[in-house]
C-alpha cells in the first residue's frame, strides 16, 4: 500500500485548484443567481486535458490514471457541484464507458474529440417512472433496416442542453425486461431529438440539469454499444464509474465546508473568544475532519482497484454511500457554524448544503448503497464477470 501522491497527482492537484480559485469562485454567486450553467469552463477545462484526464493518449486524453479523475473530481466540487458534475457525465459515465464498451470505431468517432473537450458528452438512464428501477424504463428502439427507431423520453440529464453525444438506453426486446435494454449513441443533431432544461431545483442552480426527449429518432446500427441486451450491464458498469467521480466530488465538498468553518471559526468571537476555541464547535469541526480523511481512503482504494482493472462495483457502493452522507452532514454543521450568517448567501455554507443533498439522492440513493452493502455481507449479492471491463491503467502504455 502506498498513500503517497505522485509528483504528477500533486501538480495536476494545485493546477486544478488554482482554476477553481480563479476561474469559479468569483463568480459562483452570480452564476447561482442566473441559474445558468458557464459552457466556457467545459472548454477551459478541455484546453487543461481535464475532460479526459484518465483517457490514454491515443484518444485524445491526458493519460493518466484514475485516482488522477478523482483529484480533478475533488477539486471542482471545491469550487461547486455543478462542474464536478459535468466532468462526471462527461468522463465518468459517458466516456469511459465508451472506453470500456466501445469498438475501435466508436472510440474514434465519439470518445476522442469527447477526451479532448471537443465535444461534450452526456448520460440517459433515469425517466419520470424509472429511477433506481431501471427496468421500469419506458423508452423503446425498433429495428427498422440499418437503424433503430428511438422513442421515449429520459429526465434529470446532467448537461442536457449543453452535450453534443449522450449515451441512451432503451428496450429493444421489452419481453426479456432486463436482458432486453440496450445501449446507444445518441447525436443532438439527429433529427426528432430535443431538450428541456428543469428550473426551481433546490441546488446546484449553476448546474444544466433538465429532460431530453426522442420523437421517432433514428440512430445507425453503428451506434449500437455493445450487444443488442447489454444494456443494462453497461448502465451498471458505467454507474460505477459515475459512483466514483460523485464520492471523489463529495471529498472536496467537506473539504469546502471544513475550509469555511475554519476561516471563520478564526474571523467570528463569542464571549470574549473566538468561536473555535468553543469545544462544540470544535467538535463539528473534528467530525468535518475524521469524515474528509475516511472519505477519501474509501474513494482512492476504489481507485486503485480501477487502475489496476478489478471489478470494483462494491467498494466504489461504499465509497459513494458514505462520502455523500458525510459531505451533507459537514454541509449542516457547516451552516451551524457560522449560525445566522449560514443560512444567507453572504457565505458559501448555505450553498454547500444545498448542493450536498442532490448526490444523496442521484446515482443510487443511500438507501440503494446501504441494501447493497448488507446483500454483499450477508452472501445475498455476488458481481459476475462482465465482458469488457474498464482497461486497467498502464503507466508505460498508450493503449
Amino acid at each position: 500500500m502506498n498513500f503517497e501522491f505522485s509528483e504528477e497527482q500533486n501538480l495536476l492537484r494545485e493546477t486544478v485548484r488554482n482554476f477553481v480559485d480563479s476561474e469559479i469562485n468569483p463568480y459562483m454567486q452570480k452564476w447561482e443567481e442566473e441559474g445558468k450553467y458557464d459552457e466556457g469552463i467545459n472548454r477551459r477545462l478541455g484546453e487543461l486535458g481535464l475532460m479526459g484526464v484518465c483517457i490514454p493518449e491515443q484518444y485524445g486524453g491526458s493519460g493518466m490514471d484514475y485516482n488522477s479523475l478523482a483529484i480533478v473530481c475533488e477539486e471542482l466540487e471545491r469550487g461547486d457541484t455543478a462542474f464536478r458534475t459535468a466532468v462526471s457525465v462527461h468522463t465518468g459515465l459517458n466516456s469511459m464507458t465508451l472506453l470500456q464498451w466501445g469498438n475501435e470505431e466508436q472510440k474514434q468517432k465519439y470518445l476522442t474529440p469527447q477526451a479532448k473537450g471537443e465535444k461534450i458528452g452526456a448520460f440517459g438512464l433515469t425517466e419520470p417512472g424509472a429511477g433506481s428501477d431501471v427496468a421500469s424504463m419506458q423508452t423503446t428502439a425498433r429495428k427498422d433496416g440499418d437503424d433503430y427507431i428511438l422513442s421515449g423520453q429520459k429526465t434529470w440529464i446532467s448537461l442536457c442542453d449543453v452535450a453534443d453525444h449522450f449515451l441512451v438506453f432503451a428496450y429493444t426486446d421489452k419481453d426479456k425486461k432486463h436482458h432486453g435494454i440496450s445501449a446507444f449513441i445518441v447525436e443532438r443533431t439527429m433529427p426528432g431529438f430535443s431538450s428541456k432544461a428543469i428550473k426551481g431545483k433546490h441546488g446546484i442552480r449553476a448546474g444544466n440539469t433538465g429532460e431530453i426527449f426522442f420523437d421517432d429518432v433514428r440512430v445507425p446500427k453503428e451506434n449500437l454499444l455493445g450487444e443488442e441486451g447489454e444494456g443494462f450491464k453497461i448502465a451498471m458498469s458505467a454507474l460505477d464509474n459515475g459512483r466514483f467521480t460523485v464520492a471523489a466530488g463529495a471529498c472536496g465538498l467537506t473539504m469546502a465546508s471544513l475550509e469555511a468553518s475554519v476561516k471563520y471559526c478564526h474571523e467570528r468571537k463569542t464571549f470574549g473568544k473566538e468561536i473555535g476555541k468553543h469545544q462544540l464547535v470544535q467538535q463539528m469541526i473534528a467530525k468535518m475532519e475524521a469524515g474528509l480523511q475516511m472519505s477519501r481512503l474509501l474513494v482512492y482504494r476504489a481507485g486503485e482497484l480501477k487502475n489496476q482493472g478489478t471489478r470494483n462495483t462494491r467498494e466504489t457502493s461504499l465509497a459513494k454511500w458514505q462520502a455523500c452522507d458525510i459531505a451533507n452532514q459537514s454541509a449542516d454543521d457547516a451552516v451551524q457554524i457560522h449560525g445566522a450568517y449560514g443560512y444567507s448567501n453572504e457565505y458559501p455554507v448555505e450553498r454547500y448544503l444545498r448542493n450536498s443533498k442532490a448526490p444523496v439522492i442521484y446515482e443510487g440513493t443511500r438507501e440503494i448503497h446501504t441494501i447493497m452493502q448488507a446483500e454483499y455481507v450477508l452472501g445475498y449479492r455476488k458481481d459476475k464477470p462482465l465482458n469488457k471491463m474498464l482497461p486497467a491503467w498502464n503507466p508505460d502504455s498508450e493503449n
